[in-house]
This record gives structure tokens, C-alpha cells and sequence, in this order.
């Protein structure tokens, strides 16, 4: 098999586990390539913030879908899609095992299921930002409930982007909101998946430590850099979590104190988010990220199937 999913919570260790794979699979002769699924480390100079390997930290991996986007742009599922599968068909045809790795549920759904999006219509899409910049999130998605109760219980109410859009959807369609995780997915194509899991109250200490460490390493110096590039434009990047809070702080609207606990709280909610997704994939190896045996183990395993 050719394809291998590395997902997990973030702070679970995905990046190291995916070279380590990498390494191992390399050993038996084949060579092993990764395929980012964080959907902010597709980002140019966000780099801090999305915990993005360095070139020298990719131990001499290729890396693909990292830095694609500048700050101005708007992150696009369906796009993700396209790149992503164009990207391991490539690697695929090489005779490498492609390894896509990341936290950002619906992308790597995307990719590794029959996902299938509908179209967009730029008037309507317009007039539904205009209402969410208008009153915030909290209507839109009252009126998404409304409309379609089973998709609005799948969207994060204060995500304002997937309200949007799942509002457009209906629009455009006339039916349900699509795209999303069916109850049995089909795949794309043949893949194994691979889920790093944590212990809540170890991950919660690391996560909040990994904040502290964002700041540590510089992140509202980054964010500073990335103003003139037009971050506080960008209608995904500027609301990223970790940037929104060094901008807002850069620019005088909130403590730093106040910054790290906004950042730390936001973080949890994501990681608890993302276990939940994560459990739909009942097909995934299931392995305890800091259990070094069964990592081990794992390792040997994956490498080791045809």
C-alpha cells in the first residue's frame, strides 16, 4: 500500500512520527515522501505559530503543500483536495509511500475519502460574508440549524468560514449541506491510517507549555513580520489561533497575559475537536503517542506491509 494517514490531536507528535515512518520505510527500500494536512502550515511564514518542521528538521524527507499560500489568501478545502491527491499521485508514480500527516480533520478527509464539492456561487458567497461581518457567526449558524440540524451539529459555531459556507452550499444546491464526513465513507484510493492519541491531561499540559513556547520563540515578531505581507487581510490567516492573539496584542488591544490564556484556552477546544473527528475513522491503528514500545512497534509494522 502506497498511502499512509498520520493524524492525531496536535502536540501528539505527528510530524516526528511521520519521519520516523519515513526512515523506517526507507530502510526496506522504498523511498517515503510527506503530504502536509495542517491547513495552516500551507501558509508562508506562519511558521512559529503552526509548530512547521524547518527544512534542516525534515531530516532530508521531501515535504509537499508546505508554505503554498500567502497570508492573503483563503484556505480552500476543495483546492486541498485537488493539490493534495495530485501530490501523492506523483509520489505514488515514483514508487514512494506517501505519507499524508496533520491535524485538520476535513482535510485529510478530503483526501482520503470520495469527498465530492459542490460549486460556489460569488454573489451569494458575498452577501452571506457580508451578514457574518455584520452580526458574527452566532446568527448565521442559528439560521443553519434552522435549515439543516444535522450539518449545523457538525459546524463549529464561532467558525464562521464553515457556517458560510455550508450556508452557500444550501443555497446554491437546494439541498443539505454536502461534504462532509459521511457515516461510511468510501475511499479514494487504497490507504491505511495511523492515529496518535494522548492522555487528556498530559496533552492539556503540553499544549498549554507549547503556547508558552510560541511566544518564547518569538511568534508576535513573526506575526509583525507578516503585517506588511497583508496579514491583517487575510480572511483564514489573521484568524488563525495563536495569530489572532499575538496580532491583537501587537496591536495594543489585548495583554499578553490576556494573549497566552486566550491562545491556550482556543487550543484545547481544537485538540478536543479533533480527537472527536478522529474517532470516526474506525478503520485507523490506534496507538498511545508517548507509549515508546507501541510507537515502535507501529513503526516496524507500517514499514513492513506491502
Amino acid at each position: 500500500m502506497s498511502l499512509v494517514a498520520v493524524v492525531g490531536a496536535t502536540g501528539t507528535g505527528k510530524s516526528a512520527f511521520a519521519l520516523d515512518l519515513a526512515e523506517a520505510i526507507e530502510r526496506t527500500g522504498r523511498g517515503a515522501e510527506v503530504v502536509n494536512a495542517d491547513a495552516m502550515q500551507l501558509y508562508r511564514g506562519m511558521d512559529i505559530g503552526t509548530a512547521k518542521l524547518s527544512p534542516v528538521e525534515r531530516r532530508g524527507v521531501p515535504h509537499h503543500l508546505l508554505d503554498v499560500l500567502d497570508v492573503t489568501d483563503e484556505a480552500s478545502v476543495a483546492e486541498y483536495q485537488t493539490l493534495a491527491r495530485a501530490r501523492i499521485d506523483e509520489i505514488i508514480a515514483r514508487g514512494a509511500v506517501a505519507l499524508l500527516v496533520g491535524g485538520s480533520g476535513l482535510y485529510v478527509s478530503s483526501v482520503i475519502h470520495d469527498f465530492r464539492f459542490p460549486g460556489t456561487d460569488p454573489v451569494v458567497r458575498a452577501r452571506l460574508e457580508a451578514e457574518l461581518e455584520e452580526h458574527g457567526p452566532g446568527m448565521l449558524h442559528a439560521r443553519l440549524r434552522d435549515i439543516d440540524a444535522e450539518t449545523a451539529a457538525k459546524v463549529d459555531p464561532q467558525n464562521g468560514r464553515r457556517v458560510v459556507r455550508a450556508l452557500e452550499v444550501i443555497e446554491v444546491t437546494g439541498e443539505p449541506a454536502a461534504a462532509r464526513l459521511p457515516d461510511e465513507p468510501v475511499p479514494w484510493r487504497e490507504h491505511r491510517i495511523v492515529h496518535l492519541r494522548a492522555d487528556r491531561a498530559t496533552l492539556v499540559e503540553r499544549l498549554d507549555e507549547r503556547v508558552h513556547e510560541m511566544w518564547r520563540l518569538g511568534i508576535v515578531d513573526e506575526v509583525r513580520g507578516l503585517v506588511p505581507l497583508g496579514i491583517e487581510r487575510g480572511v483564514t490567516a489573521r484568524k488563525a489561533i495563536g495569530y489572532a492573539q499575538a496580532l491583537a496584542e501587537l496591536q495594543g488591544r489585548m495583554p499578553r497575559a490576556e494573549a497566552v490564556a486566550e491562545t491556550q484556552q482556543l487550543t484545547r477546544t481544537y485538540a478536543r475537536r479533533q480527537v472527536g473527528w478522529f474517532k470516526r475513522y474506525r478503520d485507523a491503528v490506534v496507538i498511545d503517542a508517548d507509549d515508546v514500545v507501541a510507537r515502535g512497534a507501529e513503526l516496524a509494522r507500517q514499514a513492513a506491509l506491502d
